[in-house]
């Protein structure tokens, strides 16, 4: 691949494009995004080597669609409208299912493939970019089989030497698991960044107190509402089924310690240890 085009050159957009010219090293990266000054920085910054424009996909070897969910809707079908035979286009959301479903009668869908890399800081932007993001990380890929097969053999090419493992998914499956693993934790996040800021207003000296278990659980709430609004938009259904499922445990557990029975708050807690069997083995 020698030409490589980026819209949106963000966090994953912008670490993308670091991996590939470090990978590729015959390749131009072109960048695409709404704003001015993120192409201008990008450009400093060494992420991408100059701009462009949707007219140039025409000879683009890679499209790499990387923007807030809600363009991606809009954008990805005016951008298989103009790429060319052997295109392949690439979305990296965190929603499936619309993307999917919105250009599932396109007649270049052939040359599209729906992945969402499982990887990220809560920085945004080109600065945020980082290289290496997506080693050891998981990609999941969606409807593999309605990509042409020499267009996914590209595709899992940049995917190995990112250093991702694969995961095949379908997109109703992917978008009701990643609303409990991704999307409830960063609501999660913002919650309780919201309850201690409120808490601030009153007592002044809160944040002194913050340890890093405050830190790393809060950590997540410095993520773009741009980006996260739009997701949580899409997502609905199952966002809204984790979040009754979170607060149900969440008024159990205050109920344990109404009724002061610690006994059950003790099991509670040493029940869900487990969690680091789980993800232990995952790594």
């Amino acid at each position: 691949m020698t030409k490589i085009h980026i819209i949106g050159i963000g966090l994953i957009g912008g670490s993308m494009a670091l991996d590939i010219k470090l990978h590729y090293e015959n390749a131009t990266v072109f960048g695409i995004d709404a704003d001015e000054n993120h192409l201008e920085e990008a450009i400093k910054l060494g992420i991408i080597d100059d701009k462009a424009s949707l007219e140039d996909l025409d000879k683009a070897d890679l499209v790499i669609v990387s923007v807030p969910v809600d363009i991606g809707l809009v954008l990805l079908p005016k951008v298989l409208d103009v790429i060319g035979e052997e295109t392949l286009v690439i979305d990296v959301g965190s929603t499936k299912l619309p993307i999917c479903e919105a250009i599932s009668n396109h007649a270049n869908r052939r040359n599209f493939l729906a992945t969402h890399p499982i990887a990220g800081t809560e920085f945004s932007g080109p600065s945020a970019a980082v290289r290496g993001l997506f080693q050891d990380k998981t990609n999941i890929i969606c409807e593999v089989e309605k990509t042409t097969f020499k267009l996914q053999e590209r595709g899992m090419e940049l995917f190995k030497k990112l250093g991702m493992r694969i995961r095949y998914m379908d997109p109703k499956s992917h978008d009701k698991h990643i609303a409990y693993v991704s999307h409830l934790s960063h609501i999660s996040s913002f919650m309780l960044g919201k309850t201690v800021v409120e808490k601030e207003k009153d007592e002044r000296d809160i944040f002194d107190m913050a340890g890093s278990g405050f830190e790393s659980t809060v950590r997540l709430a410095k993520s773009s509402p741009v980006m996260w609004t739009p997701i949580f938009r899409q997502n609905k259904k199952h966002v809204i089924k984790s979040l009754e499922e979170y607060i149900s445990n969440l008024t159990h557990f205050k109920k344990l310690l109404e009724d002061e029975n610690y006994e059950a708050v003790f099991n509670e807690m040493q029940n869900t240890n487990r969690i680091k069997e789980i993800l232990n083995g995952k790594k």
